[in-house]
Protein backbone atom coordinates (compact mmCIF):
# COMPACT_ATOMS: atom_id res chain seq x y z
CA UNK A 1 0.00 0.00 0.00
CA UNK A 2 1.27 3.44 -0.92
CA UNK A 3 2.23 5.68 1.98
CA UNK A 4 1.65 8.85 -0.05
CA UNK A 5 -2.14 8.74 0.14
CA UNK A 6 -4.89 7.74 2.54
CA UNK A 7 -6.83 4.57 1.71
CA UNK A 8 -10.03 5.17 -0.22
CA UNK A 9 -13.40 3.55 0.23
CA UNK A 10 -14.98 2.12 -2.93
CA UNK A 11 -18.44 0.81 -3.82
CA UNK A 12 -18.36 -1.55 -6.81
CA UNK A 13 -21.35 -3.21 -8.47
CA UNK A 14 -20.97 -6.33 -10.58
CA UNK A 15 -17.89 -7.41 -8.63
CA UNK A 16 -18.14 -11.17 -9.10
CA UNK A 17 -16.88 -11.62 -12.67
CA UNK A 18 -15.19 -9.99 -15.64
CA UNK A 19 -13.85 -6.49 -15.22
CA UNK A 20 -15.53 -6.14 -11.82
CA UNK A 21 -13.74 -9.13 -10.31
CA UNK A 22 -10.39 -7.90 -11.62
CA UNK A 23 -10.98 -4.41 -10.29
CA UNK A 24 -12.14 -5.65 -6.89
CA UNK A 25 -8.91 -7.60 -6.44
CA UNK A 26 -6.75 -4.63 -7.47
CA UNK A 27 -8.59 -2.19 -5.21
CA UNK A 28 -8.13 -4.42 -2.19
CA UNK A 29 -4.56 -5.42 -3.06
CA UNK A 30 -3.41 -1.83 -2.81
CA UNK A 31 -4.96 -1.42 0.63
CA UNK A 32 -8.21 0.39 -0.13
CA UNK A 33 -11.54 -0.57 1.42
CA UNK A 34 -14.26 -2.00 -0.77
CA UNK A 35 -17.96 -2.74 -0.73
CA UNK A 36 -18.22 -5.42 -3.38
CA UNK A 37 -21.70 -6.29 -4.62
CA UNK A 38 -23.19 -8.99 -6.81
CA UNK A 39 -26.60 -10.53 -7.42
CA UNK A 40 -25.38 -13.65 -5.59
CA UNK A 41 -23.26 -12.82 -2.54
CA UNK A 42 -21.90 -16.38 -2.44
CA UNK A 43 -19.74 -15.56 -5.46
CA UNK A 44 -17.91 -12.98 -3.33
CA UNK A 45 -16.95 -15.32 -0.49
CA UNK A 46 -13.40 -15.97 -1.77
CA UNK A 47 -12.78 -12.21 -1.81
CA UNK A 48 -14.11 -11.82 1.72
CA UNK A 49 -12.04 -14.78 2.92
CA UNK A 50 -8.83 -13.24 1.57
CA UNK A 51 -9.33 -9.66 2.70
CA UNK A 52 -11.44 -9.94 5.85
CA UNK A 53 -12.64 -6.65 7.34
CA UNK A 54 -11.17 -4.70 4.43
CA UNK A 55 -14.07 -5.83 2.22
CA UNK A 56 -17.83 -5.76 2.71
CA UNK A 57 -19.51 -8.29 0.42
CA UNK A 58 -23.19 -7.59 -0.23
CA UNK A 59 -25.91 -9.14 -2.33
CA UNK A 60 -27.42 -6.45 -4.54
CA UNK A 61 -29.99 -6.23 -7.29
CA UNK A 62 -29.34 -2.81 -8.83
CA UNK A 63 -32.86 -2.71 -10.29
CA UNK A 64 -34.35 -2.78 -6.78
CA UNK A 65 -34.16 0.72 -5.31
CA UNK A 66 -34.77 -0.49 -1.74
CA UNK A 67 -31.91 -2.97 -2.11
CA UNK A 68 -29.65 -0.25 -3.51
CA UNK A 69 -30.45 2.21 -0.73
CA UNK A 70 -29.92 -0.44 1.93
CA UNK A 71 -26.57 -1.50 0.45
CA UNK A 72 -25.26 2.07 0.25
CA UNK A 73 -26.45 2.82 3.79
CA UNK A 74 -24.77 -0.35 5.08
CA UNK A 75 -21.52 0.56 3.31
CA UNK A 76 -21.54 4.11 4.67
CA UNK A 77 -22.14 2.87 8.21
CA UNK A 78 -19.38 0.29 7.92
CA UNK A 79 -16.70 2.52 6.37
CA UNK A 80 -17.87 6.04 7.20
CA UNK A 81 -18.57 7.08 3.63
CA UNK A 82 -17.97 6.22 -0.03
CA UNK A 83 -15.15 7.92 -1.92
CA UNK A 84 -15.48 6.14 -5.27
CA UNK A 85 -18.57 4.55 -6.83
CA UNK A 86 -18.05 2.24 -9.80
CA UNK A 87 -21.28 1.31 -11.56
CA UNK A 88 -20.13 -1.81 -13.37
CA UNK A 89 -23.14 -4.15 -13.16
CA UNK A 90 -24.65 -4.80 -16.56
CA UNK A 91 -25.37 -7.22 -19.37
CA UNK A 92 -25.42 -7.13 -23.17
CA UNK A 93 -28.54 -8.07 -25.12
CA UNK A 94 -27.39 -9.12 -28.58
CA UNK A 95 -30.14 -8.93 -31.17
CA UNK A 96 -32.17 -6.77 -33.52
CA UNK A 97 -35.00 -4.67 -32.12
CA UNK A 98 -37.72 -6.86 -33.63
CA UNK A 99 -36.11 -10.01 -32.22
CA UNK A 100 -36.09 -8.86 -28.59
CA UNK A 101 -39.02 -9.40 -26.28
CA UNK A 102 -40.59 -6.59 -24.27
CA UNK A 103 -39.23 -8.10 -21.06
CA UNK A 104 -35.72 -8.32 -22.50
CA UNK A 105 -35.77 -4.68 -23.59
CA UNK A 106 -37.02 -3.48 -20.21
CA UNK A 107 -34.46 -5.62 -18.37
CA UNK A 108 -31.61 -4.16 -20.44
CA UNK A 109 -32.60 -0.60 -19.57
CA UNK A 110 -33.36 -1.55 -15.96
CA UNK A 111 -29.89 -2.94 -15.30
CA UNK A 112 -27.55 -0.89 -17.49
CA UNK A 113 -29.17 2.52 -17.14
CA UNK A 114 -31.65 2.65 -14.27
CA UNK A 115 -29.49 0.48 -12.03
CA UNK A 116 -26.64 2.96 -12.39
CA UNK A 117 -29.06 5.86 -11.82
CA UNK A 118 -30.38 4.38 -8.57
CA UNK A 119 -26.92 3.66 -7.18
CA UNK A 120 -25.66 7.10 -8.17
CA UNK A 121 -28.64 8.77 -6.49
CA UNK A 122 -28.01 6.77 -3.33
CA UNK A 123 -24.37 7.89 -2.92
CA UNK A 124 -24.88 11.54 -3.83
CA UNK A 125 -26.14 12.85 -0.45
CA UNK A 126 -23.06 11.54 1.36
CA UNK A 127 -20.68 12.81 -1.31
CA UNK A 128 -22.35 16.22 -1.32
CA UNK A 129 -22.06 16.44 2.46
CA UNK A 130 -18.34 15.60 2.33
CA UNK A 131 -17.93 17.75 -0.80
CA UNK A 132 -15.85 15.06 -2.44
CA UNK A 133 -16.31 11.89 -4.45
CA UNK A 134 -15.77 10.21 -7.80
CA UNK A 135 -18.53 8.42 -9.70
CA UNK A 136 -17.30 6.07 -12.42
CA UNK A 137 -19.92 4.84 -14.87
CA UNK A 138 -18.91 1.82 -16.93
CA UNK A 139 -20.20 2.61 -20.39
CA UNK A 140 -18.77 1.23 -23.65
CA UNK A 141 -17.52 2.25 -27.07
CA UNK A 142 -21.15 1.30 -27.81
CA UNK A 143 -22.18 4.25 -25.67
CA UNK A 144 -20.75 6.51 -28.37
CA UNK A 145 -21.44 4.53 -31.55
CA UNK A 146 -24.53 2.41 -32.31
CA UNK A 147 -24.08 -0.94 -34.04
CA UNK A 148 -26.58 -3.22 -35.82
CA UNK A 149 -27.86 -6.08 -33.65
CA UNK A 150 -26.77 -4.21 -30.52
CA UNK A 151 -29.20 -1.31 -30.60
CA UNK A 152 -30.93 -2.07 -27.30
CA UNK A 153 -27.63 -2.50 -25.45
CA UNK A 154 -26.26 0.62 -27.14
CA UNK A 155 -29.33 2.64 -26.18
CA UNK A 156 -28.86 1.72 -22.51
CA UNK A 157 -25.29 3.02 -22.67
CA UNK A 158 -26.22 6.15 -24.64
CA UNK A 159 -28.74 6.94 -21.89
CA UNK A 160 -26.03 6.42 -19.28
CA UNK A 161 -23.73 8.76 -21.20
CA UNK A 162 -26.32 11.54 -21.35
CA UNK A 163 -27.28 11.23 -17.70
CA UNK A 164 -23.66 11.23 -16.61
CA UNK A 165 -22.66 14.24 -18.69
CA UNK A 166 -25.54 16.21 -17.17
CA UNK A 167 -24.71 14.87 -13.72
CA UNK A 168 -21.10 16.03 -14.01
CA UNK A 169 -22.30 19.60 -14.53
CA UNK A 170 -24.78 19.28 -11.65
CA UNK A 171 -22.31 18.05 -9.03
CA UNK A 172 -19.04 19.76 -9.93
CA UNK A 173 -19.87 22.54 -7.47
CA UNK A 174 -19.80 19.94 -4.69
CA UNK A 175 -16.32 18.67 -5.55
CA UNK A 176 -17.72 15.47 -7.09
CA UNK A 177 -16.19 14.10 -10.29
CA UNK A 178 -17.99 11.94 -12.86
CA UNK A 179 -16.17 9.76 -15.38
CA UNK A 180 -17.58 7.55 -18.13
CA UNK A 181 -15.27 4.56 -18.60
CA UNK A 182 -15.71 3.25 -22.15
CA UNK A 183 -14.15 -0.20 -22.66
CA UNK A 184 -13.65 -1.35 -26.23
CA UNK A 185 -12.96 -5.09 -26.45
CA UNK A 186 -12.01 -7.35 -23.53
CA UNK A 187 -12.57 -11.09 -22.91
CA UNK A 188 -15.20 -10.65 -20.19
CA UNK A 189 -17.87 -13.11 -21.42
CA UNK A 190 -20.31 -10.20 -21.21
CA UNK A 191 -22.22 -11.34 -24.27
CA UNK A 192 -22.25 -15.08 -23.62
CA UNK A 193 -23.33 -14.67 -20.00
CA UNK A 194 -26.25 -12.37 -20.92
CA UNK A 195 -29.83 -13.22 -21.95
CA UNK A 196 -30.18 -13.54 -25.70
CA UNK A 197 -32.91 -13.20 -28.28
CA UNK A 198 -34.42 -15.92 -30.42
CA UNK A 199 -32.79 -15.21 -33.74
CA UNK A 200 -34.83 -14.37 -36.81
CA UNK A 201 -33.03 -15.33 -40.05
CA UNK A 202 -34.31 -12.11 -41.60
CA UNK A 203 -31.74 -10.22 -39.52
CA UNK A 204 -28.70 -12.35 -40.28
CA UNK A 205 -27.33 -9.49 -42.35
CA UNK A 206 -27.36 -7.25 -39.25
CA UNK A 207 -25.29 -9.75 -37.26
CA UNK A 208 -22.85 -10.07 -40.13
CA UNK A 209 -22.57 -6.28 -40.35
CA UNK A 210 -21.84 -6.07 -36.62
CA UNK A 211 -18.91 -8.46 -36.81
CA UNK A 212 -17.66 -7.01 -40.08
CA UNK A 213 -17.67 -3.56 -38.51
CA UNK A 214 -15.64 -4.71 -35.52
CA UNK A 215 -13.16 -6.39 -37.84
CA UNK A 216 -12.78 -3.37 -40.12
CA UNK A 217 -12.26 -1.11 -37.10
CA UNK A 218 -9.21 -3.18 -36.21
CA UNK A 219 -10.27 -3.67 -32.59
CA UNK A 220 -7.96 -6.03 -30.71
CA UNK A 221 -8.81 -7.89 -27.52
CA UNK A 222 -7.24 -6.11 -24.56
CA UNK A 223 -5.81 -7.42 -21.29
CA UNK A 224 -8.34 -7.38 -18.46
CA UNK A 225 -5.57 -7.24 -15.84
CA UNK A 226 -4.18 -3.93 -17.07
CA UNK A 227 -7.61 -2.30 -16.99
CA UNK A 228 -7.20 -2.35 -13.21
CA UNK A 229 -4.03 -0.26 -13.52
CA UNK A 230 -5.96 2.25 -15.61
CA UNK A 231 -8.87 2.32 -13.16
CA UNK A 232 -6.60 2.99 -10.18
CA UNK A 233 -4.75 5.72 -12.10
CA UNK A 234 -8.11 7.28 -12.91
CA UNK A 235 -9.05 7.26 -9.22
CA UNK A 236 -5.74 8.95 -8.35
CA UNK A 237 -6.08 11.70 -10.98
CA UNK A 238 -6.72 15.07 -9.31
CA UNK A 239 -8.76 16.27 -12.30
CA UNK A 240 -10.22 13.15 -13.95
CA UNK A 241 -11.84 13.32 -17.40
CA UNK A 242 -15.54 13.07 -18.15
CA UNK A 243 -14.80 10.30 -20.65
CA UNK A 244 -11.96 7.84 -21.13
CA UNK A 245 -11.64 4.94 -23.53
CA UNK A 246 -10.24 1.70 -22.12
CA UNK A 247 -8.46 0.04 -25.02
CA UNK A 248 -7.13 1.14 -28.39
CA UNK A 249 -8.71 1.74 -31.78
CA UNK A 250 -11.61 3.76 -30.49
CA UNK A 251 -10.31 7.19 -31.37
CA UNK A 252 -10.18 6.47 -35.10
CA UNK A 253 -13.67 4.95 -35.01
CA UNK A 254 -14.99 8.07 -33.28
CA UNK A 255 -13.26 10.41 -35.72
CA UNK A 256 -15.03 8.62 -38.57
CA UNK A 257 -18.35 8.52 -36.71
CA UNK A 258 -18.44 12.20 -35.81
CA UNK A 259 -17.18 13.33 -39.22
CA UNK A 260 -20.00 11.35 -40.82
CA UNK A 261 -22.61 12.87 -38.52
CA UNK A 262 -21.47 16.42 -39.28
CA UNK A 263 -21.32 15.75 -43.02
CA UNK A 264 -24.88 14.41 -43.05
CA UNK A 265 -26.17 17.36 -41.04
CA UNK A 266 -24.48 19.78 -43.40
CA UNK A 267 -25.89 17.96 -46.44
CA UNK A 268 -29.42 18.36 -45.10
CA UNK A 269 -28.97 21.82 -43.61
CA UNK A 270 -31.39 23.17 -46.23
CA UNK A 271 -34.18 21.29 -44.46
CA UNK A 272 -33.00 22.62 -41.11
CA UNK A 273 -33.32 26.14 -42.48
CA UNK A 274 -36.70 25.34 -44.02
CA UNK A 275 -37.95 24.11 -40.64
CA UNK A 276 -36.66 27.27 -38.94
CA UNK A 277 -38.78 29.55 -41.12
CA UNK A 278 -38.44 33.30 -40.91
CA UNK A 279 -38.91 35.60 -37.89
CA UNK A 280 -42.55 36.58 -37.31
CA UNK A 281 -43.58 34.48 -40.28
CA UNK A 282 -42.30 37.13 -42.71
Amino acid sequence: MSTSRAPRTWFLTGASRGLGATWAEAILARGDRLTATARDARTLRPLADRYGEQVLALELDVTDTASVNDAVSTAEKRFGGIDVLVNNAGHMLHGALEEATEDQIRAQIDVNYLGAAWTTRAVLPGMRERRAGHIMQVSSIGGLVAYPALGIYNSSKWALEAMSQSLAAEVAAFGIHVTLVEPIMFPTELGSASPQVTRNPAYQHAREALFAGAKSAGFEVGDIATTADALLALADAPAPPLRVLFGTGGLEVLRTEYAGRLAALEEWDHLSRLAQGTPNGG
